[in-house]
């Protein structure tokens, strides 16, 4: 199961095929990808699943797995994401942010409200866009915030997700990672691609089929 999540909110929920068919989002690269009227641009108004709707997708998504799921290879995001996520506000200013990054050993930070709801992803790429590095010094800074280069809407997962089609997300969206958020819309982990290349590596029983 798949969500996305913009500055309003989710505005979606739902398969990887039905995800597939909202056209723009790839065109959607900062939080000035906005309608005037607040909504989302680039998000279409398909089949989305909410509320208990969800819950019952998700229950029939449960009852298909293998029953010895747990001594089994590989399968989830829940199984191989980071639990201790770093995050980064949309308020903070781009040098902080960039700060955080850099004292983390990290490419990229999930971005939240004031409210600690999923609203974003901000990458060393994107607030580079903002800032003058000198090593490890920033010797410039337009003095924007992680809101003005951040890219949204994000694309999230639920924990019983297919590795594998997160990985697809990975290449369709040219994302480095996928935040992976609860039922209750909580931000819970995270899947790189470093990830998804260590479970390859570390892992034997990662089942790589088609």
């Amino acid at each position: 199961m798949f969500s996305i999540y913009g500055v309003t909110g989710q505005v979606f929920s739902g398969t990887l095929e039905q995800m597939n068919r909202v056209r723009a989002l790839s065109n959607a690269r900062t939080a000035r990808a906005l309608a005037d009227g607040g909504d989302e641009l680039g998000i279409e108004a398909i089949s989305g699943i909410s509320g208990r709707s969800q819950d019952d997708a998700v229950r029939a998504y449960l009852s298909m797995l293998p029953p010895d799921l747990e001594r089994g290879p590989l399968i989830h995001a829940s199984q191989i994401m980071q639990n201790q996520v770093v995050t980064v506000f949309a308020n903070d200013a781009v040098s902080l942010a960039w700060r955080t990054l850099r004292d983390k050993g990290i490419h990229q930070a999930p971005v939240l409200d004031e409210r600690a709801q999923l609203i974003g992803i901000v990458s060393e790429r994107d607030l580079l866009t903002a800032i003058d590095i000198d090593g490890d010094q920033i010797i410039e800074s337009m003095r924007r915030h992680v809101r003005d280069v951040m890219k949204t809407p994000v694309v999230a997962a639920h924990p019983i997700t297919d590795i594998r089609r997160i990985a697809s997300v990975m290449l369709e969206n040219r994302v480095d990672g996928v935040p992976i958020v609860s039922d209750s819309r909580r931000l819970v982990g995270f899947v790189s691609r470093g990830d998804v290349l260590r479970a390859v590596v570390t892992d034997p029983p990662l089942s790589l089929w088609r």
